[in-house]
């Protein structure tokens, strides 16, 4: 960990996606290290099928193909999500298309699904073997040529036996007409045509409709699928921000985006009545903000942005500060926070 946290300062000196690429790398030589202060019991929780050491995992975007799960699952997270995937290999949008805005503890990005298809993601899944996390498997369709109801179900079927659980991401806004999915029926069509004794998650944006997140939240119990992450990059643009990179196009991420997809994880749990399992993912770089999603109803947490701001130290401090946290409100485990309301 004290190689990490030397490089970081260094990092953040880097172009955005130099920098990220250049820490995969790092990752993959082993030169991140590993967290080994064993977990706080309280923190132990099921999921996926797998009992997880702790609630705290990895979003999507980060490692996009699957190409460092091993070194990322000794970093403490509970879980890893892999991916987005698609089924060809694709470049993604031009360059620059991944912003830091450090006055606002936040990211925008614009990568349009940049990664190297289904092939390679399937083979480093293979050779990743088993981690001390849970492993998802993040999956999307390719900017031309996409056939959803036919794209879905097959990275599905190809990713299952190597992945705990399979996430459909249909809110990503940098690949146009993809959010047109969150429809009631785009969305009964592809999980209709998906068939998988694995758990599959819808990954939805934070800027759909009350109406929209009830239809979603109504499909996903009627196809009796596991859960909703909550919530993707947002388009909005709060009049707090400040930094001179707001205006640029994309999805935002990080601190601005904790309270609303908070509010919607909210709303979401109330909807399903807690027969979805939530994950919370928007804005966490601290452990009030992952207990704050907990108590919002979320079963499980995902770091993106707050993590690349971070580094690995800061996922030892969300796991210590959170048990305490659980302890002080006088819970004895995490499944008893879920959804208890502020």
């Amino acid at each position: 960990m004290n190689l990490a946290a030397a490089l970081m300062p260094v990092m953040r000196r880097l172009d955005p996606e130099t920098a990220h690429n250049l820490s995969l790398r790092a990752l993959r030589l082993g030169l991140a290290g590993r967290d080994a202060t064993p977990d706080d019991p309280i923190l132990a929780t099921r999921a996926f099928g797998c009992v997880l050491k702790n609630p705290i995992g990895l979003a999507a975007g980060f490692d996009k193909n699957a190409a460092a799960l091993t070194a990322l699952g000794r970093l403490g997270f509970g879980f890893v999500e892999a991916g987005t995937v698609t089924p060809r290999p694709q470049p993604g949008n031009p360059r620059p298309r991944l912003f830091r805005l450090e006055e606002d503890a936040a990211v925008i990005n614009r990568m349009g699904f940049n990664n190297a298809g289904l092939e390679v993601f399937l083979a480093n899944l293979r050779r990743a073997g088993r981690t001390t996390a849970a492993v998802g498997a993040n999956v999307g369709i390719n900017k031309e040529g996409a056939d959803p109801e036919r794209d879905y179900p097959a990275l599905v079927n190809a990713l299952s036996p190597h992945a705990d659980y399979l996430t459909i991401n249909i809110s990503s806004p940098n690949t146009p007409g993809l959010r047109d999915l969150q429809s009631e029926a785009r969305l009964t069509a592809i999980l209709s045509a998906i068939t998988t004794d694995k758990p599959v998650f819808v990954k939805i944006a934070p800027d759909l409709s009350p109406e929209g997140l009830e239809a979603v939240v109504g499909v996903a119990m009627a196809r009796n699928i596991a859960g909703l992450i909550i919530s993707n990059t947002t388009l909005a643009r709060p009049d707090t921000l400040r930094s001179p990179r707001k205006t640029e196009t994309g999805g935002l991420s990080g601190a601005p985006l904790f309270g609303p997809s908070t509010a919607m994880l909210a709303r979401a749990h109330q909807l399903c009545g807690g027969k979805l399992t939530l994950i919370g993912a928007g804005g966490i770089s601290a452990p009030e903000q992952a207990l704050a999603k907990i108590l919002a109803g979320a079963s499980l947490v995902q770091l993106y942005t707050g993590f690349a701001y971070g580094g690995p130290a800061l996922i030892p401090a969300l796991k210590s500060g959170l048990a305490a946290l659980l302890r002080a409100r006088g819970f004895s485990s995490l499944a008893q926070a879920v959804g208890a309301g502020a």
